[in-house]
């Protein structure tokens, strides 16, 4: 092989070499996976032994990973002044036996973002994130971005925004990471966001509608509609409508909505079970901050079962998801109780 005889040592394992045409290669988080140039594909199983394998250990000394202008990732050996696509510790690779779930599912309430994109090389994929300054976006930016995707966190508050960029960059200096404005509670403001996107001239592969208010007293937006309502699903409607055509040109991609499982303890039907748009944009009168929060994440539920009937068809998925029970993070910062009720939750919920 030679990745072996680049290393300096022979090839003793004539069943592990690779059939004319295939290359090993190596993912950034050091996954072994093959190239097949003549079919123009790749796999994680070797093509003779069908094994998956992972480099063992970090690079030899005076070896450093780098990643060129089309994400590929190459290394350079500072010692001997060269350089290679070839990942040195190939020569030192180990088995992959991964152990079948059995009865317990493979991802649980115990598992984190970086654990489940292991071994996942994202180098190309482009991402939005709304709301991605902190708390479960920002996990989800960073996580994504340090396995190789290009993305944007879209924030209202762009000090934020750039604060969390930096902590990003500090994990891993050549992130692709960059912060955009984008208020919800400003129809606006979303225009202006996708038209800045669309300027960039780039795919969108995933587009993740996390943003939201919870618990906020009773307010207009400047469009005139009660804020949760518009900042947790209006807006991202918005945002999806404008997008869809990149989305489309982009696939396959998909849309996540963060919802949550307070969608189930409300309704928006009238008494003749039709559609109260009242109950939607409720009057000071009418609103109730925890109901408006469950209507809002029950219109995320319908609108992504919708969206990905309409769009599957053309490669685009979406999905919605339930983040977990009263995680801590900072959706609760507008009211003391909200506060009280989540540090009280605390130790029995998912940590961020």
């Amino acid at each position: 092989m030679a990745a072996l005889k680049y290393a300096g040592l022979e090839d003793t394992d004539s069943e592990e070499e690779l059939p004319p045409g295939w290359e090993e290669r190596t993912t950034k988080d050091g996954w072994v996976y093959y190239a097949n140039h003549l079919e123009e594909k790749t796999q994680w199983e070797h093509p003779k032994s069908g094994k998956r394998k992972r480099v063992a250990g970090g690079l030899p000394y005076g070896w450093e990973q780098e990643t060129d202008e089309n994400g590929q990732v190459y290394f350079v050996d500072h010692i001997n002044k060269r350089t290679t696509y070839l990942d040195p510790r190939l020569a030192f690779t180990v088995e992959d036996t991964p152990v079948k779930p059995t009865t317990r599912q493979k991802y649980d309430g115990n598992s984190t973002a970086m654990e489940i994109l292991q071994g996942r090389d994202l180098s190309g994929k482009v991402v939005i994130i709304t709301g991605a300054n902190s708390g479960i976006g920002f996990e989800t930016a960073k996580s994504l971005a340090l396995h190789g995707a290009y993305v944007i966190l879209a924030c209202r508050n762009m000090s934020r925004g750039n604060e969390a960029v930096q902590r990003i960059l500090a994990e891993w200096h050549k992130a692709k990471v960059e912060a955009m404005t984008l208020d919800l509670a400003s129809l606006q403001s979303v225009q202006h966001f996708a038209e800045a996107f669309k300027s960039k001239n780039v795919p969108l592969h995933i587009l993740i509608c996390n943003a939201a208010v919870f618990g906020v007293p009773w307010c207009l937006t400047e469009d005139d509609l009660e804020s949760t309502f518009q900042v947790n699903h209006l807006g991202h409607f918005y945002l999806v409508q404008l997008l869809e055509d990149i989305l489309r040109r982009s696939s396959p991609a998909r849309v996540v909505m963060v919802s949550s499982e307070s969608h189930r303890f409300t309704e928006i039907k009238d008494s003749s079970g039709k559609l109260d748009f009242s109950l939607l944009s409720p009057s000071k009168k009418e609103y109730w901050a925890m109901l408006a929060y469950n209507r809002s994440k029950l219109c995320n539920i319908l609108f992504s079962n919708e969206l990905n009937r309409r769009l599957s068809p053309h490669g685009v998925t979406s999905n919605a998801v339930h983040p977990g029970n009263m995680i801590y993070s900072s959706i609760h910062r507008n009211w003391w109780l909200y506060t009280l009720l989540f540090t009280l939750a605390r130790p029995f919920t998912k940590s961020m």
